[in-house]
């Protein structure tokens, strides 16, 4: 063989390599505990639509990809994706309202409508509601 066919080879064998080890590691990233990680913000759920539907790429920009804590009345509990539960809090608005993804399990609880409660997760956005996952409820 050629010198530069084994050098190609080579190269392209490592990154190969590499590839496969950063799709090991992001197969087997666990999600934060959000209970324990300190929120870049602390918010009331009326303030944190209030700024999203003020001017929406500003709040975006700064909430989005953000641990934010959110205290507020909850309107709704229903049943999400794999096994979740959503979470509803009233702001104050007839159509829109902060919606917080609650994984299964002892950070879910037993809520009810109409409990005051602390929530902590990262927003991902805003279409018509506050979108919160990965959500931990602190307090009630």
């Amino acid at each position: 063989m050629k010198p530069h066919t084994k050098t190609a080879l080579l190269i392209v064998g490592l990154i190969f390599v590499a590839g496969a080890a950063a799709g090991v590691y992001l197969f087997n990233l666990k999600a934060k505990d959000m209970s324990k990680v300190k929120p870049d913000y602390v918010i009331t759920a009326t303030d944190l639509l209030t700024a999203f539907e003020g001017d929406e790429a500003a709040a975006a920009a700064k909430y989005v990809g953000k641990t934010v804590e959110v205290t507020g009345e909850i309107s709704t509990v229903t049943p999400g994706e794999n096994s979740s539960l959503n979470v509803a809090l009233k702001t104050g608005s007839d159509f829109s309202s902060v919606i917080c993804s609650v994984p299964e399990g002892p950070a879910a609880g037993k809520h009810e409508a109409g409990q005051q409660v602390t929530v902590r997760g990262e927003c991902s956005g805003y279409l018509m509601d506050v979108l919160l996952k990965n959500c931990v409820i602190l307090s009630q």
